[in-house]
């Protein structure tokens, strides 16, 4: 692997976790799809940290 791959593959790894999402959640305004996709996005969070550790 040439020395820039190594190089940005590295930066890649020190990205940071995005964590802010810029939208608003009424749980009781919320549907069945609704409820499944915040589901859907917790799990995709925890996914994320745990390859990211």
């Amino acid at each position: 692997m040439s020395k820039y791959r190594n190089e940005k593959q590295n930066q890649e790894n020190e990205l940071p976790v995005g964590k802010s999402e810029d939208v608003e959640f009424s749980a009781e305004m919320a549907d069945a799809e609704d409820l499944e996709a915040l589901q859907r996005a917790d799990a995709a969070d925890s996914r994320q940290e745990r390859i990211s550790e």
